[in-house]
């Protein structure tokens, strides 16, 4: 009798180790892209470490940084509001206000289909750029932006994406200087569009 309780005692530990090993691990929650508008403020640098700490203070457990230009990204409930949050944590945490801009991966992906400059992408992926915007951008914005444009620089608006072709590099160019003194400029903050990929990569996988 002992013997044959010792076998089915065995029988079921291997069962359950068989079932376990088919079991899926828990799928990540939805994420969301947070892009700092700018990592020197108030020359003050927000690092990766101070990011990822943000993250933690806001109850995020999963959250990665890409790069060194203020991309942060957070997996889990995001609630509403998740911006002004991300805003008021960094200045509680390190004496700061500055914008973010949060996009879902979905949004992120929909930036990536809406984008006119295809062959740009392809070859010359470090002059193409997208400015995350706060808000949408109305036409009349952006006609204004267009006529202060004093090279080559190609725009195009989508939503709350503006498209940026620098032909000539960015280095060089003085458009940020002109559309400053249109007093239109809107607030918002570039990721060359290697960065924009790179991104949805992590938000994909």
């Amino acid at each position: 009798m002992r013997g044959w309780r010792a076998m089915f005692a065995v029988a079921i530990s291997a069962r359950r180790a068989y079932a376990s090993a088919f079991v899926r691990p828990e799928p990540r929650m939805s994420p969301h892209i947070a892009l700092l508008r700018a990592v020197n403020v108030g020359g003050r640098k927000v690092l990766k470490d101070d990011l990822l700490g943000l993250a933690t203070d806001l109850g995020f457990d999963d959250a990665k940084t890409l790069l060194a230009s203020g991309n942060l990204v957070l997996w889990g409930e995001a609630g509403e509001g998740l911006e002004a949050r991300l805003e008021d944590g960094l200045e509680r945490r390190m004496g700061l206000r500055t914008d973010f801009m949060v996009r879902t991966a979905a949004e992120l992906q929909a930036v990536i289909s809406a984008n006119p400059f295809r062959e740009q992408a392809g070859t010359r992926p470090n002059h193409l750029l997208v400015s995350f915007l706060k808000t949408p951008i109305d036409g009349d914005t952006v006609e204004v932006l267009r006529a202060a444009i004093k090279g080559r620089e190609e725009i195009h608006a989508e939503g709350r994406a503006l498209y940026i072709d620098f032909k000539d590099g960015i280095a060089e160019s003085t458009l940020d200087r002109d559309w400053k003194k249109t007093k239109r400029e809107p607030l918002g903050t570039m990721r060359n569009w290697n960065t924009v990929l790179k991104l949805a990569d992590m938000v994909a996988a």
